[in-house]
């Protein structure tokens, strides 16, 4: 109760805000410059990415891609939403938001992609259109990363806003000029050719580009992308091909790096930008000013905010109790309770009460380990890395046919994180390819990917036992409740959409 009154002294009453399309569909990142170059714009598309307020309200789960990540988290059923004191993601947990097109849930992110999105139309403008090929280099690379920006908004909205993927489907509007004419909804196949035809012009334009940071998207960043996309349209070779052309380039997350050992106080965190396999992230530090709302405050508990005091993120038991007892992930997952000068540790699946019940505490947490002790958040976000594109790989290589070196691949991959991967050789088929999909969920718990896998895979998902909402019960990918409808917001300001 006093950690409750601690942090409820803290909150003011949330309103959401709405707003005119002009504002609705914001296509400035940046108003320090009357006239900011193409790059300057460009990083306030990167900032916004981990900015509060993005997704057009002050509600403590508006706080940019991470949050985003979390509510796919929860709807592939992967993260468990373990308390409900304060409320935020109750209604993504319990399933009644995204087929409410009233609820703000379904604005945030319609609003921060369409943001991003319409920014990116801005710089792309700014450089000569959709059509020019910049004379310099600076140019030729804030073209490239305009153009994967706007591609990454789109293929977000597409996983979102579409229940499946099918390609004669009306899905979204398609707006790719600077400007705020309202569009009517474009095909799915639109859209999808868009997002390729960006990529693919990202990924030669941004041949040679050397960025001043991981916060940037450079050429394997825009593969990364592009291989995705592949991977969602069914093609599979194509995105093979990116995937096995990233791994190439990368080390893997070593077994020190992905899980904490409580014997050398060290390893795991997930909260080091400069990580060598990170592709893509946010080196977030105190001049971000991120604190209570934000992706660690809202799944770490060793962080000021919601899961410290209660509001808890856990791994699904059924996940959980598909780790092998040799992997090494398994104790990312542990029961907590506190106590007076620290905490104790249990399984995740221990039975009895607990403070913190199967919470990934030795996979994402802040350094000093002391719960509740972050309060300005300094550890940083991931948005990319390179071991997502071994299991992508593998995935896409068996639904290629080319179940060989998927295995191969894959058992690569897990002798990082499994003692006796020789299980792998005597699958095939169907079995393979549930084995990769498992290995997925895994691996990438909390990572925001889990949701693309399903989709992607065509799964059905089932509870498990320690949901709050819909224990033990079945949902096929394409279910209604598991994307989001067009918020009320845009329906109210696109006539066309009618």
């Amino acid at each position: 109760m006093k950690k409750i009154l601690i942090l409820s002294s803290l909150m003011g009453l949330l309103l959401t805000t709405t707003s005119c399309r002009e504002e609705f569909l914001q296509s400035e990142p940046t108003k320090t410059l009357a006239n900011p170059p193409a790059q300057a714009k460009l990083n306030g598309l990167y900032l916004m990415m981990v900015n509060t307020g993005t997704g057009g309200t002050t509600n403590d789960d508006d706080y940019g891609q991470k949050g985003y990540d979390l509510v796919s988290d929860m709807l592939s059923a992967d993260m468990v939403l373990s308390g409900v004191t304060y409320g935020w993601y109750r209604n993504i947990a319990n399933l009644t938001a995204t087929t409410d097109f009233t609820n703000n849930a379904n604005y945030k992110p319609w609003r921060y992609y369409y943001r991003i999105a319409y920014a990116a139309n801005d710089v792309i403008a700014g450089l000569g259109g959709n059509d020019a090929v910049p004379a310099s280099a600076a140019d030729k690379a804030a073209m490239g990363q305009a153009k994967a920006m706007r591609a990454y908004a789109y293929f977000y909205l597409t996983q979102y806003f579409t229940t499946k993927y099918d390609p004669a489907a009306p899905a979204i509007p398609l707006y790719i000029d600077a400007g705020v004419q309202a569009l009517p909804k474009a095909k799915q196949s639109e859209i999808y050719a868009q997002i390729v035809k960006d990529l693919t012009e990202a990924v030669t334009l941004l041949q040679g580009f050397s960025r001043a940071n991981k916060g940037m998207i450079n050429q394997d960043v825009a593969k990364g992308l592009l291989a995705y996309t592949y991977a969602a349209m069914g093609e599979n070779a194509k995105a093979a091909t990116l995937s096995q052309e990233i791994i190439a380039k990368f080390p893997k997350t070593s077994k020190e790096e992905t899980v904490f050992d409580e014997t050398s106080g060290s390893g795991g965190g997930f909260n080091d930008l400069k990580t060598n396999s990170w592709m893509w992230g946010f080196d977030l530090t105190e001049a971000n000013d991120l604190d209570l709302i934000s992706w660690w405050g809202q799944a770490d508990i060793f962080t000021y905010s919601y899961s410290w005091v209660g509001d808890a993120k856990s791994i699904d038991l059924d996940l959980y109790n598909a780790i092998r007892a040799d992997d090494i992930r398994k104790n990312q997952f542990v029961s907590i309770n506190e106590t007076e000068d620290g905490f104790t540790m249990a399984p995740a699946n221990a039975p009895g009460a607990f403070d913190y019940p199967s919470v990934p505490a030795n996979k994402f947490y802040a350094p000093g380990r002391t719960i509740g002790g972050q309060r300005i958040v300094t550890t940083d976000y991931l948005f990319m890395r390179a071991d997502e594109f071994h299991l992508l790989a593998a995935e896409t290589l068996a639904k290629s046919g080319n179940e060989g070196q998927a295995k191969t691949i894959l058992k690569d991959f897990l002798t990082q994180r499994i003692t006796d991967v020789s299980y792998i050789d005597g699958l095939s088929g169907a079995a393979l390819l549930n084995e990769i999909y498992l290995q997925t969920k895994i691996e990438l718990w909390g990572e925001g990917k889990s949701y693309l896998a399903m989709k992607r895979n065509k799964a059905t998902i089932k509870r498990g036992p320690n949901h709050l909402f819909f224990a033990g019960q079945t949902f096929s990918y394409d279910d209604d409740r598991l994307s989001m409808d067009i918020p009320q917001a845009e329906i109210n300001n696109n006539p066309k959409l009618k």
